[in-house]
């Protein structure tokens, strides 16, 4: 029993007609009939009944032709669904990220992809570590995840998009605002700062980097994401070492200042996958869009 066997039979018991399903297929009557017949064989009952102006199905045939014809019509849609998902145009991209990742890495990118690829389902989902970003790519219940690069993670492959150099953050009418960078080792050296969240990869990251110049800092105060220190850094309540996200104010606009820190080793962001050669081209498109709009020269 073959596929085409069970199209022909279908087809034959709507046409009530083997001549008929012949010319249509362009093929003779005769193996039409072979087609009938390995099924009944297979099945070992009388599927078609031989009247004067044609065929009509027997009480076995209309119950193989109904799960047949329900049948086929779900393969055929799915591979329509499977032919529109090589092709890029419809499917599901889910992404482990946040809003501050959203508003800063990838605003633009979902804009033009949604444009591009409107039948794709972007899904996006707050991870709380890169741990749980890694065990959700393992396990397929993500395609893609914006990180913070660090070591290598056993089955996980990281493509770096961007570095981002650390500023320090804080009001217009601070004692340090008015410098053209911060020397972390002679200026900060000691000083409290609002603290990025401990078990984060950036703030391991960021300790990293000072530890390589000798500096310590102390904290009086911790958040949970970047723009949440820049808020606070701009009301005043303290001073913050944040990386240069993209789309942030210029230094100088309002009362929030950024002040380059350019002994501190830059902060590697961009994607975690299983396999990129095992990645849906719609979530390679996604991929490649969000790396697109981060590459040196454009703005924001």
């Amino acid at each position: 029993m073959t596929l085409d066997d069970l199209r022909v039979f279908v087809a034959v018991c709507r046409a009530g007609s083997l001549s008929s399903v012949a010319r249509e297929l362009g093929c003779t009557q005769s193996a039409v009939s072979q087609h009938v017949k390995r099924l009944e064989r297979e099945t070992g009952v009388a599927l078609l009944e031989r009247q004067p102006r044609g065929v009509v199905p027997t009480q076995a045939g209309r119950v193989l032709e109904a799960a047949a014809a329900e049948g086929i019509s779900g393969l055929d849609l799915a591979v329509r669904r499977l032919r529109d998902l090589v092709d890029g145009e419809s499917g599901h991209v889910r992404v482990a990220t946040g809003a501050t990742t959203v508003r800063h890495f990838m605003s633009e990118a979902v804009v033009a992809y949604r444009r591009r690829h409107p039948r794709v389902n972007l899904e996006f989902r707050t991870v709380s570590s890169g741990r749980g970003s890694f065990d959700a790519l393992a396990d397929g219940t993500l395609d893609l995840a914006w990180i913070t690069l660090g070591p290598p993670v056993r089955g996980i492959e990281q493509r770096p998009v961007v570095e981002l150099p650390w500023v320090l953050a804080l009001r217009a009418d601070d004692p340090l605002a008015e410098r053209p960078y911060v020397d972390a080792g002679a200026d900060l050296d000691g000083v409290r700062l609002i603290r990025l969240p401990p078990n984060s990869a950036s703030a391991a990251h960021l300790d990293a980097a000072c530890a390589e110049l000798g500096v310590r800092f102390a904290h009086d105060t911790s958040v949970a994401d970047w723009d949440t220190a820049l808020l606070l850094a701009e009301l005043g309540v303290g001073r913050a070492v944040v990386p240069a996200l993209p789309g942030l104010a210029v230094p100088g606009d309002g009362g929030l200042r950024l002040i380059p820190l350019p002994a501190l080793r830059p902060l590697p962001v961009g994607w975690a996958v299983r396999r990129w050669d095992a990645l849906s081209p719609p979530a390679r498109a996604f991929a490649d869009l969000v790396e697109s709009h981060r590459a040196p020269g454009r703005r924001g």
